[in-house]
């Protein structure tokens, strides 16, 4: 394997405890702000230091430490000739482009090699003409293509890229979006992937690991974590806007007490199920009552350029004396949230005059086949 990371580390509030493998591959990790994907890269990177744990990458160990002991090995982050682009690119505002680009080039390495090494990643992403300028005089998009330059030249183990994209309008990303997909096929090493967008994931992985409070919930193929998440992370960050508690009533029955609702479901329902979960672009208006069809009430509707977003409210939920008691205590703009459906409505395939409006009355089904259950 090319990479091979179990490593664990206090941060007072905040334990990280993650172990996994990778091989020629992207690999993705996806998680909200803060759950520990960029603390895994800056420890790969020797930027930070593990309590204890391994890292291993290429047959090289990088770290090793076991608890309670000193370290047997802890290279430094020159040593580990990793490549890891932040957020903000971290270029030498000091330096010209060309020696930005060369920064990482080791000192072992002839003149003529280092100039021919930093050529070839100017051509590669589009520098020419921009050699003597200082990071200062170029735009979000250009330094990010130095910073990529600078990655490649130092020809790094290892490449990670935490989050490339933040700093930039959607038109430039579309164009930088390009450039990164060539480089990873090119690229023969682990690649990760650190990300909170799963659309970007989908494009750039392999595989996604699913990151959740320091530890990694689950780790699968692009498709398997959209389509089948075992977990509520996983489901969240998929992309699904519909989630909540759920209880177990019989093999094909769930009540979401949140909801005030029954489902049945086309798969067997788990007896330890917890969490239950819908897109919002699977639901479907009924024009009959039936299995999983429920009256309900567009209380809040906002449009996109091609879609329309309706915050659909219960008519007929059921309410627990208890529940009640909690919501009372609970922010008006989360109890909103939490007691809604979104509904995403394609403009390009529905008429103007069909689009729910505030205040309609609808029949809405929940497709029994197309929910999410998971145990955790």
């Amino acid at each position: 394997m090319s990479l091979k990371v179990d490593i664990k580390k206090n941060m007072g509030g905040f334990q990280l405890d993650v172990a996994f493998e990778a091989d020629n591959e992207v690999l993705g990790f996806l998680g909200a702000s803060g759950c520990g994907k960029s603390l895994t890269m800056r420890c790969i990177a020797g930027i930070e230091r593990p309590d204890e744990g391994r890292i291993e990458v290429n047959g090289k160990v990088f770290f090793d430490r076991a608890p309670g002991k000193r370290a047997k090995v802890d290279l430094t982050p020159q040593q580990r000739k990793t490549a890891l682009l932040f957020q903000n690119y971290m270029l030498f505002p000091n330096l010209t482009v060309v020696q930005n680009v060369a920064a990482g080039i080791g000192k072992d390495v002839s003149t003529a090699d280092r100039e021919s090494m930093v050529a070839s990643q100017m051509r590669r992403f589009g520098l020419e003409g921009l050699e003597a300028r200082y990071p200062a005089q170029l735009s979000g998009g250009q330094q990010q293509r130095v910073a990529l330059a600078r990655m490649l030249a130092a020809r790094p183990g290892i490449l990670m890229l935490d989050e490339p994209f933040s700093a930039l309008d959607s038109h430039l990303k579309s164009s930088l979006e390009q450039n990164l997909i060539g480089l990873f096929k090119e690229f023969e090493g682990t690649v990760l992937y650190v990300s909170h967008d799963i659309d970007e994931a989908f494009r750039f992985c392999d595989r996604i690991a699913v990151v959740d409070g320091g530890h990694i919930d689950e780790i699968g193929s692009n498709q398997a974590i959209v389509d089948n998440p075992g977990s509520l992370a996983a489901i969240k960050l998929s992309g699904c806007k519909n989630t909540t508690e759920a209880e177990f009533v019989n093999a094909s029955t769930v009540r979401l007490p949140q909801w005030g609702i029954r489902v049945t479901c086309a798969h067997e329902v788990p007896r330890d199920v917890r969490y239950f979960g819908v897109r919002a672009f699977y639901l479907q208006r009924a024009d009959k009552p039936g299995e999983n069809v429920f009256r309900m009430r567009a209380d809040r509707v906002s449009d996109s350029r091609f879609e329309r977003t309706v915050m659909l409210g219960f008519l007929d939920a059921e309410q627990s004396p208890q529940r009640l008691h909690d919501v009372a205590e609970e922010d008006e703009t989360m109890k909103f949230l939490r007691t809604h459906l979104q509904w995403r409505v394609d403009k390009l395939k529905v008429e103007s005059g069909e689009l729910p409006e505030e205040g309609d009355e609808l029949l809405i089904r929940i497709p029994s086949e197309a929910v999410y259950l998971v145990t955790r």
